[in-house]
């Protein structure tokens, strides 16, 4: 108990030491000990990196669930160290929603085959994002989550502690000005002969005293600053060696945002051949509406067919792209041109919608050209002795 008592005073003097330092530096009363440019230049990149870190991670959460609710649910399981139940994602149900309207308002009709045919490719989307908000979760909020509660914990907590080392340092140097003043003052009054008629002896011995006191006052705060001196030394290049692991957090970073990235571009790539493959099948559909607007054809590039099928426009059904007399023609009969014909590699697999195209298979090589009349979103491809339609954003030209 006697020793809790001595160092609990203890800790509450130098508690009550540190709060005197800063709120005299906060006042200008007292000098500050400043730390070097390159350090505050590490400070200030690791008080950045934690805060956009920050602000990443929790709208990269919104974007995977935007359901605020959802969110605090999850959050709450983590903390309580129990497994996030599964949760049906909004393709899913409504996947389900169409496939209850079908079985309700007649499987047979045609707006009941369309409604199982759109069920099935809503929920082949919905397990795309759940597989992509698993991937995510995985691979890019868990290394930022981990930075925040793990090294960031480590680096202000170290901080703190120089912050500490820094106001003893100062305290000390305060203390070791105000005895080197005091000594001074004291030894300015012990050279001084006294007059016996006018003076006391007892004050000339006073003064003396008084002198050789300061001088030992003085040896300590100077043993004091060296203490803590090589403390604060000690303590910065710890926390200096902190800050410098920023670079690495960036690099970590870094290979995690490339890993995002190409989840989010598997994911993308994912529904658009899904939505491609529906959007083939109600074209078949005997009755099935089909619109008449064209989206725009994209510029022909040597992109990766991952990256083209994220970013390529769904074509529409060969029936609504040809124009009037074109469907009729026998391709069997049409002779090359003599010039104009290129060649072309299949950026990913196509399935023929009648016996008009061709299909295509990835990688590819085929012979390409145009006739007068023809769409410009399709070109004539042959393969051997076979010929057909192919559309143009199915195709890299090469010459």
């Amino acid at each position: 108990m006697d020793f809790n008592m001595k160092k609990l005073a203890s800790d509450a003097g130098i508690f009550f030491t540190r709060a005197v330092q800063f709120t005299e530096e906060k006042f200008g009363q007292a000098e500050k000990t400043e730390l070097d440019a390159h350090f505050e230049n590490l400070l200030a990149r690791a008080d950045s990196t934690k805060n956009w870190t920050e602000k990443i991670l929790r709208q990269t959460e919104v974007l995977l669930q935007p359901n605020p609710s959802a969110r605090v649910e999850e959050f709450l399981y983590e903390k309580l160290d129990r497994k996030v139940p599964s949760r049906v994602t909004n393709g899913e149900l409504l996947a389900q929603y169409m496939a209850d309207a079908a079985s309700e308002l007649g499987p047979t009709t045609p707006y009941g085959k369309t409604l199982i045919k759109v069920a099935e490719a809503e929920k082949q989307l919905g397990a795309a994002e759940r597989d992509f908000i698993h991937t995510a979760s995985i691979s890019f909020l868990t290394p930022l989550r981990n930075f925040l509660e793990g090294d960031w914990k480590t680096i202000s907590k170290e901080r703190r502690l120089l912050q500490n080392r820094r106001l003893d340092l100062d305290a000390c140097k305060a203390r070791l000005k105000k005895a080197k003043a005091a000594e001074a003052k004291a030894t300015c009054e012990g050279d001084t002969v006294p007059d016996f008629q006018e003076t006391r002896p007892r004050n000339y011995i006073l003064s003396a005293s008084a002198s050789a006191l300061w001088n030992d006052e003085v040896d300590k705060a100077e043993q004091e600053l060296r203490v803590a001196q090589t403390e604060f030394d000690r303590q910065a290049e710890v926390t200096r060696l902190l800050l410098e692991g920023i670079s690495s957090t960036h690099v970590n970073h870094l290979r995690c945002l490339h890993e995002f990235v190409k989840s989010q571009t598997t994911y993308y790539a994912q529904c658009y051949r899904h939505m491609l493959d529906l959007q083939k099948q109600l074209g078949r559909f005997p009755g099935t509406f089909v619109g008449t607007t064209e989206p725009a054809s994209p510029p022909l590039s040597s992109t990766s067919p991952t990256t083209a099928a994220a970013t390529m426009p769904v074509v529409p059904s060969v029936a609504s792209l040809a124009p009037p007399g074109e469907a009729s023609l026998c391709l069997e009969e049409v002779a090359p041109p003599a010039s104009g014909t290129r060649k072309a590699r299949v950026l990913y697999d196509y399935e023929a919608a009648d016996s008009s195209e061709l299909a295509l298979l990835a990688d590819e090589l085929i012979t390409v050209y145009s006739l007068p009349g023809m769409d410009p979103d399709w070109l004539i491809g042959e393969r051997g002795n076979k010929k057909g339609k192919v559309p143009v954003t199915y195709l890299e030209l090469l010459s």
